[in-house]
């Protein structure tokens, strides 16, 4: 499965989204509908970002840059540092969804005004202020291929729907400030067609770093990860990580783009690397590179991960008769699996290990049933924090014994890339099966999972 990876760690911005997908191996030509459009367009360099050379997309003003291109002015990036830490404008690492600050990555004055690029006049904020619906329209009016024109508006959904809660208001009432400006709008819609070039068929985030410390906004001083991040985040999948830098580094146009494409991961998926890209932010840290890492590859069939806990307590006193029970107890109180094991306790005398498999949030609920039905002084909950478990899948087949159909249930165990590597009937419906017909258990499951190998 080809697939892409982002390395979350440093966070996220529209523009950094933008420039590792470049970097990763998309072609920037596939821009050229949000070009025709808006009056702006992109301009694509290199930076260096503590020793890592890393890519730059600048949307940038036509009415002024392209004329002073007739002057003689050079847009490339090589050697340049791209740093904004020096102007008094929004432009670190985040683009916000209620106007109040875009493209933040870092500490900032954030003032507006327009932003002076080495003589360039960057899109920051320019463009009328928009509401979703007029984002909505504008969109559609960029004759954009009817996958990239649906993944775009739905990011903008998911920040109109953010903004909206924030503000307590419908989505239909909501405005945009930055996120409806031409350079957030170039973002978004860029992203969209740079990830449809590259034609992946799965996309991963690992856990996505906020920053930390405050970030002014027009309506006052706020703890990063800002309101519109945090309701974002809440619609995704991924999770957000505090740190590593007391800076603002996921925004909420990054965020939003990742919450559309991106399925969260604990760590990165087992690839083999065909692109690799970074995209750089503006800001400079002393001891992080200001990037969003980019990796495509092919991605070999795993199993998949499950956040669980275990509980584990010791019995000496435990009858045969509420340890038969005791399985069907737990589960029904949401226990995932239940163990019990023979083990030797203090002056060894025999006992009991009961081990329970939990989901995260039914730990206490399992821990309580389980100290009732035992009488046990204590739960004890161990290290395990994941399990690795198979894609799952039921059909029920046909077995034909004299003439007669019979049906019977088969789970399938395949790894993330569909390859099945075990088929098992369900002992019920084989033992229902065997007591009508007369044949062996075995033998029933056995015909039963070949029609499923066949």
């Amino acid at each position: 499965m080809r697939t892409l990876a982002f390395d979350g760690r440093m966070g996220a911005s529209g523009d950094m989204v933008c420039a590792a997908l470049v970097a990763a191996g998309a072609e920037p030509s596939v821009l050229e509908p949000v070009e025709e459009i808006l009056d702006a367009h992109y301009r694509i360099g290199t930076t260096e970002k503590n020793g890592i050379a890393a890519t730059t997309v600048d949307v940038l003003l036509d009415s002024e840059d392209r004329n002073q291109d007739e002057h003689g002015h050079d847009h490339s990036h090589d050697g340049h540092d791209h740093s904004h830490e020096e102007h008094s404008h929004e432009h670190s690492h985040g683009d916000h969804a209620h106007g109040d600050h875009d493209h933040a990555h870092g500490d900032h004055d954030h003032t507006h005004g327009d932003h002076s690029h080495d003589g360039h006049t960057h899109a920051e904020g320019a463009g009328p202020s928009r509401s979703y619906a007029e984002v909505v329209e504008l969109v559609e009016s960029m004759g954009l291929p009817a996958g990239v024109e649906a993944d775009a508006k739905a990011i903008f959904e998911v920040l109109g729907r953010a903004e909206a809660a924030v503000h307590g208001t419908d989505l239909d009432e909501t405005h945009f400030h930055e996120v409806g400006a031409d350079d957030a709008i170039a973002d978004v819609v860029g992203a969209a067609l740079l990830l449809a070039d590259l034609d992946v068929e799965r996309v991963v985030t690992t856990p996505v770093a906020t920053g930390g410390g405050e970030v002014g906004m027009s309506h006052g001083v706020y703890p990063i990860p800002a309101p519109a991040v945090v309701e974002v985040a809440e619609r995704a999948s991924w999770a957000l990580r505090g740190g590593p830098v007391e800076a603002e580094l996921l925004t909420p146009t990054g965020a939003a783009i990742l919450a559309h494409f991106a399925e969260g991961v604990e760590r990165l998926p087992t690839l083999d690397v065909d692109g690799v890209g970074y995209g750089a932010g503006d800001t400079n840290f002393p001891e992080h590179p200001n990037v969003l890492r980019a990796l495509v590859g092919e991605e070999q069939g795993s199993l998949v991960p499950d956040e669980i806990r275990v509980l584990e307590t010791t019995l000496d006193d435990a009858t045969p008769e509420l340890l038969g029970g005791l399985h069907e107890r737990l589960k029904a109180a949401g226990a995932r699996d239940v163990s019990v094991f023979p083990t030797t306790m203090k002056k060894s005398r025999p006992g009991h290990l009961v081990q329970v498999i939990v989901k995260p949030e039914d730990v206490e609920r399992v821990a309580r049933k389980l100290a009732v039905e035992t009488g046990t002084l204590g739960v004890r909950e161990t290290g395990a924090r994941h399990r690795w478990i198979a894609e799952r899948a039921f059909e029920t087949v046909e077995i034909e014994i004299d003439g007669t159909a019979h049906e019977v249930t088969v789970k399938i165990a395949s790894d993330t890339e569909g390859s099945v590597y075990d088929v098992s009937a369900e002992y019920d419906d084989a033992a229902a099966v065997a007591a009508e017909t007369g044949l062996p258990i075995r033998e029933i499951m056995r015909r039963a999972e070949n029609v499923v190998r066949e």
